[in-house]
């Protein structure tokens, strides 16, 4: 596979969308296929910089920042609704904003529930999906989605969820916990993780967020359905000793995705963090097939 670019310098850029700043990522040639990355909580485009480089010289590569998350605008809960159907939303119309008519989409953690339903909005977009521990399946849902779950039916009495949620050791342990190399971890992601979450607002907006959490897994069968139904070239790779998107939310791809590609590497839930170089292979490989 040649490349069709000797570049993989990423450039950062803003676009305005009804009103919030969205910033991005973007790297490649812009006439190759467009692959768009959805990063997951509580990170932010910034999670692919080892990735980028590594899909630019064959793929238009677009990253963007969700509102409220690392570069972008971060609008008042009073301005703006922090739920998945409006993060979802904005990225639908970022991509139409800068021009994307085809691509696919790598989903990672929130990036699932924004990616589907920005996937089901459009569907005609669509041209392969990359799944990395972003669930679908409540076979899926680790062991601390049990309180979650009893915030979920009280908020006001479960609050100590959304701390234990936003703590600086939870912030830390979603990338290093299931790890077996730990030196591969650059701790500047969660302590400039835990530096956003600390910000002014940040608590009610990520709350928001956590209490909405519900009605993605509402929505896991219709995404399930549709799956099933559309059959879209998949490659899912998860990180196998991830504590809160667990493997057997892997393997519950594969009753709707016969035909998908499978992958459960030895690695936590930012498996970017420690696998980079294989994700790029697997994903190279899989493109090339049903891209081009």
């Amino acid at each position: 596979m040649l490349p069709v670019s000797n570049s993989g310098t990423t450039t950062y850029k803003r676009v305005n969308v009804e009103g919030v700043g969205i910033f991005y990522r973007e790297a490649g040639p812009p006439d190759a296929p467009t692959l768009v990355l959805l990063h997951g909580f509580p990170s932010s485009s910034r999670q692919f910089d080892a990735l980028i480089p590594l899909l630019a010289p064959y793929y238009h590569v677009l990253a963007p920042d969700y509102p409220g998350f690392g570069q972008s605008d971060v609008p008042s809960p009073s301005s703006y609704e922090y739920t998945f159907d409006r993060l979802a939303q904005t990225m639908h119309r970022f991509l139409a904003e800068i021009g994307v008519e085809r691509c696919s989409f790598y989903l990672h953690d929130y990036g699932g529930p924004i990616g589907f339903r920005v996937i089901l909005t459009q569907p005609e977009r669509l041209q392969a999906l990359v799944v990395q521990n972003a669930n679908a399946y409540k076979e899926g849902l680790g062991e601390k989605w049990t309180d979650i779950a009893r915030f979920w039916k009280d908020p006001a009495l479960h609050q100590r969820v959304v701390d234990i949620f936003l703590s600086r050791e939870s912030t830390e342990q979603r990338h290093t916990l299931g790890t077996t190399h730990p030196e591969r971890y650059n701790p500047d992601s969660w302590t400039d993780e835990y530096t956003h979450l600390s910000k002014p607002g940040q608590r009610e907006i990520q709350g928001q967020l956590l209490y909405d959490y519900r009605t993605n897994v509402a929505s896991y069968p219709a995404w399930q359905a549709w799956l099933r139904k559309q059959q879209p070239p998949a490659l899912v790779m998860w990180g196998k000793n991830d504590p809160s998107f667990i493997a057997a939310g892997a393997l519950a791809y594969r009753r709707d995705l016969p035909a998908g590609e499978f992958h459960l590497l030895d690695a936590g839930h930012f498996v970017l963090d420690e696998k980079v170089d294989e994700v790029a292979m697997l994903m190279l490989s899989f493109l090339r097939r049903h891209v081009g």
